[in-house]
């Protein structure tokens, strides 16, 4: 009996390579970013339970001891063989034993870059998410990015590997079928191995000087490219006709598959969520639908090729991004079972399709939509998808019903007049001058967390922002006539170029820092080297030439002896497709004089949903506002990181601007466990056994949401 059972486990082993169907999976590992390839974030681990979570305690904490108050971590570790492989704040990967925490070995990309690279902003405007491991009967190696190269990395040494690419290296600047070498492309989430390829998509600028977002596929060995897709087609591919002005593929940046991959390997698909095209915010130079931009890709995993795709918002303006990468799923639909693919977006919606020819599973519908527009040069696409027969997990609007109800009656009366000054109430309404609320906001509904999948229940589990932003359009500012001073031009280049991040006023926008006090940091050369490197999560900028930056300098750092010298610089040009109409005030969140949201609560939830009948099972608010907690109210706060789901019962999550790390039964959504982290926990966690225990792992790393930064990986275990 035992030879026969032996030889059925060594069998079932044999049969993916053989072309049959797999045994059922078991997933027990997290050895792939996101749990496994399917990118469901699911573990069948079950030692910790809902019986027994309540005894979980820290097991190890490991400091990286490299931080400053800028950095974050937001990376999922992955564990292979007992060691857990992660990223520190500023970007050095390492080793550690994933039973004590204690570090086996660290490789700093600093130590191998050319200088001149380093100079040019080299690990500038950078997070990294995860990395990607692959093994053969050779090697082992580990993929991740720091700035604008991806790294081949020995998994047993870490030492950069020197057969791959150029000593270990790719710059993520070539294959782009045009000189981007001077603009910003940086990787935030891992690639994907399938076969011998490592599958890449890329972070690019967001603003008018954007790099395209073109998928690659690079020979794991040897470094050398094996496929590329064109994300914004050349002419006689598909979608090529979606683009009005037949140069936007020479000129026109974005459409990148920044937040990750799935892969269904048996059937060889990879697939990839897509970002909006560049800019953001004004389309007037990229008119069409803008294929293959906010689209769910399905393409061979081993040519490239299209096999099939759904744009989720035609020629978006409102920063629409697909956040994560779908997740791969099993539905039940009249008595059979199909393997779906679950994309979940920044509006609060599921799409579901049938992951081998597109088929959606819930029906949409294309919905008529405002297409006027103030701005001129600009044309909307006249519908939109929209999803009907699974329910949102966000609320769509953001109305007069939905103000805040716990700040003081007199405050209420003013948020309702500056809401009707606004174009509010549906979610397509177009960008303006007076100013447009995006709600769900630009961080979502979902984010770059993504959701857990539990193949026993069909729950899917997600965590969702409800943060009403502004978005105001102003006119770029055009250079003045003789008179205009060294100042004024340096106050009008930064209104077009930098006050979308930093503010009208230098005082900061959304998620990115105030200038004040910057004139302290930095001379006229280093502020010079700055603006034509980039650093962390500023990017270069190029447009800006040699010329202006004296006026910029004396703008931003101060510089009264510069203001009344007459400005002799060039303006700015250089590619037209850069040299846009109109610009945004920045990413300003609508909030009460006390910084609340100005909408009423829950601002943060987590969601169960049922994707055989797209039916919400449950939603609870995550996180707490103390002020409020004191008064028994469950407010939920801006959260970013994601949940995982395991057999034990339990989806673990972090995530909350609060810094607590939570454990929830999955399936009443009832709050089982919660303990402090050192630092708020913007990531996903992971789940590996080792020796018959089972560990939750997540980084701490804060720097969001006005939290201090850390550099903490903490493990808990039942002791």
């Amino acid at each position: 009996m035992k030879k026969i059972t032996a030889f059925l486990f060594f069998l079932g082993l044999l049969l993916p390579n053989l072309g049959c169907d797999p045994i059922e999976k078991e997933y027990t590992t997290w050895n792939v970013y996101g749990g496994s390839k399917e990118n469901i974030r699911y573990s069948n681990l079950r030692e910790i339970d809902t019986s027994n979570v309540i005894h979980l305690e820290k097991f190890w904490e490991f400091r990286t001891q490299d931080h400053d108050q800028y950095t974050q971590i937001q990376v999922n570790p992955i564990i292979i063989d007992k060691v857990l492989f992660g990223v520190s704040p500023k970007l050095k990967l390492f080793a550690l034993d994933a039973a004590t925490g204690l570090q086996k070995w660290l490789f700093d990309p600093y130590e191998v870059a050319p200088h001149e690279i380093q100079g040019a902003g080299y690990f500038s405007m950078n997070v990294c998410r995860g990395v990607t491991y692959y093994s053969d009967p050779n090697s082992k190696r580990i993929f991740y990015a720091a700035g604008s190269n991806l790294f081949c990395i020995d998994a047993t040494t870490g030492l950069p590997i020197s057969s791959f690419g150029e000593k270990g290296r790719l710059d993520l600047h070539n294959d782009l079928d045009r000189d981007a070498s001077q603009l910003y492309i940086a990787m935030t989430s891992p690639g994907i191995i399938y076969k011998d390829l490592i599958i890449i998509g890329s972070r690019v600028n967001e603003g008018a000087v954007a790099a395209p977002g073109y998928i690659r596929a690079y020979d794991v060995h040897t470094g050398a490219l094996r496929w590329k897709f064109h994300t914004i087609p050349k002419p006689g591919e598909e979608g090529y006709e979606s683009w009005e002005d037949k140069e936007a593929w020479r000129n026109v940046g974005g459409a990148n598959a920044w937040a990750g991959f799935s892969l269904d390997e048996k059937r060889g698909i990879v697939y990839a969520p897509i970002g909006s095209a560049s800019y953001d915010f004004y389309g007037g130079k990229r008119k069409g639908d803008n294929l293959f931009a906010n689209s769910i890709l399905a393409l061979d995993a081993a040519t490239g090729n299209r096999i099939w795709h759904f744009q989720t918002v035609h020629h978006d303006v409102w920063d629409r991004d697909l956040p994560t990468a779908p997740a791969l799923v099993t539905i039940k639909r009249n008595g059979r079972e199909i393997d779906a693919l679950a994309q979940p977006t920044k509006g609060g919606l599921v799409f579901l399709f049938d992951r081998t020819n597109g088929k959606a599973l819930f029906p949409i519908e294309e919905i008529e939509v405002p297409t006027v527009s103030e701005l001129k040069g600009e044309k909307l696409a006249p519908t939109q998808p929209w999803l009907v027969g699974i329910a949102p997990f966000a609320r769509q609007a953001f109305t007069e019903k939905e103000i805040n109800p716990l700040i003081s009656k007199e405050e209420q009366a003013l948020i309702k007049e500056k809401l009707k000054s606004l174009s509010t109430g549906f979610t397509f309404n177009p960008p303006s001058k007076r100013g447009t609320v995006i709600f769900p906001g630009y961080d979502g509904g979902a984010e770059w967390g993504g959701p857990a999948y539990d193949p026993e229940t069909h729950l899917l589990y997600i965590n969702s922002n409800e943060m009403p932003w502004i978005l105001t359009m102003v006119e770029q500012q055009k250079k003045m006539d003789k008179t205009e001073t060294n100042f004024m031009a340096g106050k009008r280049i930064y209104q077009n170029n930098c006050m979308a991040c930093h503010g009208t006023n230098k005082k900061g926008s959304g998620n990115h820092p105030s200038l004040e006090g910057v004139e302290k940091k930095y001379s006229q050369a280093s502020f010079n080297a700055l603006i034509k490197s980039g650093r962390r999560m500023m990017p270069a900028f190029p447009q800006i030439q040699e010329a202006d930056l004296e006026a910029l300098a004396s703008y931003i750092l101060g510089l009264d002896d510069k203001k009344e010298l007459l400005f002799k610089g060039a303006t700015e040009k250089s590619n037209p497709y850069w040299d846009l109409p109109y610009t945004s005030t920045g990413y300003h969140k609508f909030l009460t004089e006390d910084g609340y949201p100005a909408i009423a609560p829950p601002w943060g939830t987590l969601n169960a949903i049922n994707l055989n009948t797209g039916k919400i099972v449950w939603k609870v608010p995550i996180g707490e506002t103390k002020e409020f907690l004191e008064k028994g109210i469950h407010t939920g706060t801006e959260n970013y990181g994601g949940p995982i789901v395991t057999a034990g019962g339990l989806v673990f999550l972090a995530a909350t601007k609060d810094g607590m790390f939570r454990a929830f039964n999955k399936k009443s959504g009832k709050l089982i466990w919660e303990t402090k982290l050192p630092y708020p926990g913007f990531a996903t966690p992971s789940t590996y056994t080792i020796d018959g225990k089972q560990y939750i792992v997540i980084a701490c790393g804060g720097g969001k949401l006005g939290t201090p930064s850390g550099d903490v990986y903490v493990s808990f275990a039942l002791k």
